[in-house]
């Protein structure tokens, strides 16, 4: 559950500590943190294609597919992580200026930015290891690393932007160097873990690759062995060496493609919505990030479960169980939104407690107090939305997926839009985007899965 939702993890820690520096660092992580989210969110979206795969390998049996699959993601992934480096270093200056009226606000995007874009290096290995561990079900580790993540962030966190411990007081810069330190930290976890777990030699992932042009494996789920013996279980026998597959990546590009641009969609969606915000003031802008923190952490239980249930659909269809996704779905987007309803019950409760996630300025509280209302409605919707939409880019329907996902956000940005610009409407009204948004998701994506058209799809 939270090792799908680090990104949003980092983000909310670094929310957390900015908010109580000022408006302008509350404001600018706001952005900032939206914009390295759709940057992670391309890594994390390749990622997921290649976690359909492995999970569609692993319920037919296949093991021995798993390792050329982890290592063709890898090396595509570090590659991706270069280009989208330079960008930050080298792009990001002219990208945020064409956004970003206040300057101060400018100036904290940029600081937080030069150190933080280190990170995406460690982000993208990070997510194709998560990748690996989720689409074999076996996720006990993706928590640890979480916490260990989540412990280093907090600790940087408090020590370089306030200067504590002896260590230097640099505000918002010091946010972005914790969080891509925390990144590195958790990411060597990683590797120790994964070079002392004896069930990988069974996915051939503990040798160095090869790169060959051509596979020999069978990339459509149906041509695989059905009754591989686990070389742990039994006697152990000596894998091929496995290899960096350009095929492989192809496959994986095809299928992950319409995942990414979904996710640029939607992160930049949230990340135009922010701008439009901002239009209307900086008190508007720190409230909205404010309800964004929240919104942020009452996401990670569902991010959990949309990210199983990718497993999950993609294993049942690799079992010839094409009949039991809808209502595994259905039954999972179910438990999902208990779990959500019980913490946004917390937030009714107790709002002014839940509030102070984000400040501790009494007076911002007191503002953002009127949107608890809408935002509860939004996380319910999400809850369940959320769920039929991962449930469907699990079955490999990743360009009808892309299909709806654009639908939704052009409603999104033209109702954003005209309720700020044209109506002058309050930050209520605007924040009720997000609503409309799921409703439209939740019926079209419920209803697709449910029809079964996906059940042509091969990965």
């Amino acid at each position: 559950m939270i090792g799908s939702a680090v990104q949003n993890l980092i983000t909310l820690t670094d929310t957390i500590f900015l908010g109580r520096v000022g408006e302008i660092e509350l404001g600018a992580i706001g952005l900032v943190g939206v914009f390295y989210l759709m940057i992670a969110s391309i890594g994390y979206s390749f990622s997921k294609a290649g976690q359909i795969m492995i999970a569609r390998r692993s319920g037919s049996g296949s093991l021995s597919e798993i390792g050329p699959i982890y290592f063709s993601m890898m090396a595509f992934a570090l590659s991706l992580a270069l280009l989208l480096f330079l960008f930050m270093q080298f792009g990001a200056y002219h990208f945020f200026g064409l956004f970003i009226n206040n300057q101060d606000i400018f100036k904290a995007c940029i600081d937080y930015l030069d150190y933080r874009s280190f990170g995406i290096f460690f982000s993208y290995a990070g997510v194709i290891i998560v990748a690996l561990y989720t689409g074999v079900a076996r996720t006990q580790v993706i928590i640890y690393n979480a916490v260990v993540l989540g412990l280093v962030n907090t600790g940087l966190n408090y020590a370089l932007i306030y200067g504590k411990w002896g260590f230097p007081q640099m505000g918002i810069s010091g946010a972005g160097l914790a969080s891509t330190i925390a990144e590195g930290i958790a990411f060597i976890v990683f590797v120790i873990y994964i070079y002392f777990d004896r069930e990988n030699r069974q996915y051939g992932i503990c040798q160095i690759p090869k790169i060959q042009r051509r596979t020999t494996l069978a990339l459509d789920h149906s041509e695989a062995t059905k009754d591989q013996t686990c070389p742990i279980a039994s006697k152990p026998q000596q894998l091929a060496r496995p290899t960096i597959n350009l095929s492989i990546i192809k496959a994986q590009l095809k299928l992950s493609t319409p995942i990414v641009l979904q996710s640029v969609v939607g992160m930049g969606s949230w990340f135009i919505f922010f701008i439009i915000i901002e239009d209307m003031g900086k008190t508007e802008l720190a409230i909205s990030n404010i309800m964004r923190a929240v919104y942020l952490l009452f996401m990670i239980p569902c991010w959990g479960f949309a990210s199983s249930i990718n497993t999950l659909t993609s294993n049942l269809i690799g079992q010839n169980k094409t009949a039991e996704v809808f209502w595994v779905t259905s039954k999972t987007a179910l438990l999902c939104f208990v779990v959500t309803m019980c913490c946004v019950g917390v937030m009714l409760l107790a709002p002014e407690v839940v509030l102070r996630i984000g400040t501790d300025d009494p007076l911002l509280i007191q503002q953002s107090l009127r949107l608890t209302g809408v935002l509860s409605a939004i996380l319910a919707l999400f809850s369940i939305g959320a769920i039929y939409f991962n449930g469907l880019v699990g079955t490999g329907a990743t360009n009808q997926a892309l299909l709806l996902q654009i639908a939704c956000v052009v409603f999104y940005l033209l109702y954003i839009y005209s309720v700020v610009h044209w109506f002058d409407s309050s930050l209520e009204t605007a924040w009720m985007a997000e609503f409309y948004y799921w409703i439209i998701s939740l019926i079209s994506s419920s209803w697709y899965l449910w029809s079964g058209r996906w059940k042509r799809i091969e990965v």
